[in-house]
């Protein structure tokens, strides 16, 4: 249910599988160490930037998650009607960096008040949403979405959607 297309996901996978040395020297006996996140904040470029610069993030892949077409193409999540959202798809080493340090990230990076557009982005492709992996990124997103919401930073209520990740 979703499309992760990019070159540098396939060579890192390619280059752990081998057993070779990937990204910043980690070998496939270090990838176990690694752990997953999702999340889904308007145009994926820019979500991908603000996370590359965050100490411990390995890797952050663009693509699409959440909607009901296998294997959709750009042209069909930009038209809006497969469901999906533009999203990233980070690889951390939580040794080095928290989940919670990359829900803080997100959460100062998206409108949360906004459905269906982030900033001048709008369609439902671009809603803001966090997309977990286990039952312990749920609880830590769901406490961190309270957080926000009693901070009362924003006037109108949060509406980022808390949802497991396609596996």
């Amino acid at each position: 249910m979703k499309r992760w297309r990019r070159l540098g996901e396939i060579i890192l996978s390619v280059v752990l599988a081998a057993g070779a040395v990937g990204l910043a020297g980690r070998t496939d006996a270090d990838a176990g160490d690694l752990a997953q996140a999702t999340f889904a904040g308007g145009c994926f470029w820019c979500m991908e930037e603000v996370f590359e610069g965050v100490e411990g993030v390995v890797s952050v892949v663009s693509g699409y998650t959440g909607g009901r077409k296998a294997d959709p193409t750009y042209k069909e999540v930009s038209a809006g009607w497969t469901g999906h959202t533009e999203a990233v798809k980070i690889q951390f080493d939580p040794a080095k960096v928290s989940y919670n340090r990359l829900l803080e990230v997100f959460w100062h990076n998206v409108d949360p008040t906004t459905a269906d557009r982030q900033f001048c982005d709008v369609g439902n492709q671009y809603r803001s949403a966090i997309y977990y992996h286990g039952d312990e990124q749920r609880r830590l997103a769901e406490a961190s979405k309270h957080t926000v919401e009693q901070t009362k930073t924003f006037k109108e209520p949060i509406v980022t959607e808390i949802v497991p990740a396609a596996m």
